[in-house]
Order: C-alpha cells, then sequence, then structure tokens
C-alpha cells in the first residue's frame, strides 16, 4: 500500500484516480480548496505535512480550461499552475521524508497545430508562434510551458519527476469531456466543426490509471504523452461517437457557429479548433499495452458504461 497525495484532486481526473488507487488499496489524500484537506494553492501550510512521508505526489492543481479565454481567465490559468506547482514542489523540498515520485499534470496543448505529422515527445513541435491561428492559442502554450518550469527547476532531488502531457481523458462522468460531446451527438449537433480537419487527441481513462501506475512503478522522468496512439480528425472523432451512440445524423457547424456555441456556453473554440496531434511515444517504449488504442472501441465501451 502506498500513500498517495493529490493536489487539486476533485476534478473529473482526480475523481478517476481517486476511485482507482482506492480500489488498489492505496491510501489517497485529496488537497484541495474546497474539500479534503484545505490548501489555498499558492501558499505552505499544514497541508504540507501529507506529503512529508508521502510515496507519491499527482499535482492536478489548476483552474479550468472549460471557460472563455478572456485575459483574466488566461491569467488565472496561469498563476493557479504555475503557483501550485511552485509550493508543491517546496513542500516536497523541505519534507523530511520526501515523496519517490512527483507527477505533475501538464498537457498536450503544450504541441503545435498541427496537420502534417504526430508530436511524439522527442521529435514533436511545441508551439506557440504558429501562422494562421488566434494569437492567443500561443498563451496556452506559455501556460504549459512555464506549468512544467517549476516541476524542472523545483530542488527535489530525492524524488523523480514525470510531467504529464495529457490529452483529453474520456471518462463517462457527469461534466467531463465525453458527457458533453454525448450531449451534443444526442442533440443532432456532433457533427463536423470547422470543416473537421483538426485532430483530436484523447486517452480512455482506464489506460489512463493504468499508464499512471506505470510512471510511479518504472523509473521514467521528464516528459510523457499521456495519449492513445489513434489520434483522428475531429469529422472522424465524432462520427464513431455518434455510432456508439446509434445516433445517425450530426449537423456540422463552421467557425463562426462555433464561436457562437462556445460563447453560449462560457468556454472557448481553442478546445475544439486547434489540432493536437499527439502519441504516446515514451510510454509505448517502456512497452505499455493500451486497452483501448482506437476511439471507436474506447467510444462503445465508455457509451455502454454511461448507459
Amino acid at each position: 500500500m502506498m500513500k498517495i497525495v493529490i493536489p487539486g484532486g476533485t476534478g473529473q481526473i482526480g475523481g478517476v484516480l481517486r476511485r482507482a488507487l482506492t480500489a488498489a488499496g492505496h491510501e489517497v489524500v485529496i488537497v484541495s480548496r474546497g474539500s479534503g484537506v484545505r490548501w489555498d494553492g499558492r501558499t505552505l501550510g499544514a497541508w504540507a505535512s501529507e506529503i512529508d512521508g508521502a510515496d507519491v505526489v499527482i499535482n492536478l492543481a489548476g483552474r479550468s480550461v472549460s471557460c472563455r479565454y478572456t485575459r483574466e481567465n488566461l491569467d488565472e490559468m496561469m498563476r493557479s499552475r504555475v503557483e501550485s506547482a511552485r509550493v508543491v514542489g517546496e513542500a516536497i523540498a523541505r519534507a523530511a521524508r520526501p515523496p519517490k515520485v512527483w507527477l505533475q499534470m501538464s498537457t498536450a496543448t503544450i504541441y503545435a497545430h498541427r496537420f502534417d505529422a504526430p508530436n511524439d515527445e522527442a521529435t514533436g513541435i511545441v508551439g506557440g508562434d504558429e501562422k494562421g491561428v488566434p494569437g492567443y492559442w500561443g498563451f496556452s502554450v506559455e501556460i504549459a510551458k512555464n506549468w512544467e518550469a517549476e516541476l524542472e527547476k523545483a530542488d527535489t532531488p530525492e524524488t523523480r519527476k514525470v510531467a504529464m502531457r495529457a490529452a483529453i481523458v474520456m471518462s463517462p462522468d457527469r461534466g467531463g469531456a465525453f458527457d458533453y460531446l454525448s450531449w451534443l451527438v444526442r442533440l443532432g449537433l456532433g457533427g463536423a466543426v470547422g470543416g473537421g480537419r483538426q485532430y483530436v487527441s484523447w486517452i480512455h481513462d482506464d489506460d489512463f490509471v493504468r499508464a499512471v501506475a506505470l510512471l510511479i512503478r518504472e523509473p521514467i522522468e521528464g516528459a510523457v504523452n499521456l495519449a492513445a496512439p489513434g489520434p483522428l480528425p475531429q469529422k472522424d472523432f465524432m462520427r464513431e461517437l455518434r455510432k456508439a451512440w446509434r445516433v445517425p445524423v450530426g449537423l456540422p457547424a463552421n467557425r463562426l457557429m462555433a464561436e457562437v456555441g462556445a460563447f453560449a456556453i462560457r468556454s472557448d473554440t481553442e478546445l475544439l479548433l486547434k489540432s493536437r496531434r499527439v502519441v504516446p511515444g515514451r510510454l509505448e517504449e517502456a512497452g505499455f499495452e493500451f486497452r483501448f488504442p482506437n476511439w471507436a472501441e474506447a467510444a462503445q465501451n465508455l457509451v455502454e458504461r454511461r448507459r
């Protein structure tokens, strides 16, 4: 049994991990602003005693990206990620018995908007200066880069550090990405957006949990892509999801319609239009075998569990 501390563990991904790790017999401690062990996400406090003597820290803290990308919200995304990573590093550095592993959440959004080739950890192109895309998309990349920089510069020599560049984690939980996309499909709105050429990278929740277990177990350090090996264009992604829900038609949306829809649900079109073509190079090198490498089978499993 291990003691695993999860700052920011009250969201969808935290719930997925908490259930799986608890079922496996581990002691899981959630650190958050609203429940569990309390913290403010930016300063040391009594919560840091939970890290002293823990086996693993999995830091998921950060403001949700499902919002309008206003300057205020983008700044809060940056602050919440950078400050929480910094203070977790400080807690580990001060621990008399520091954890053996620190898994720091990052994002596949760090890679460039591209169609021509997939991004793995070795040859992938880190984005931020692409032509032909809205300038503020680069800020999301800067958030990811600064997030990972806090992990890298933390003075924690006894703790192995991994930046988890996660794609969209698909689970049947309410309020997550799969729930939202399924809602669109069942309304008949699950068609191509902006032409549908942009790639969608994703990972099934079961594979996400198993990948985290591998990162805890194996001596892997640095950036690791947590994504299924089968990213696919958004139009194909939505077609397979419609098949799983047995919905024959999905109305398409052009860019203007996507803007209106994103405004209505207080979200941003970057989440729909950026091409995230990411593959799990280091996971596969480590011998990880995906149970759900293809979206068609993953979508069918998720729909069955949701029903």
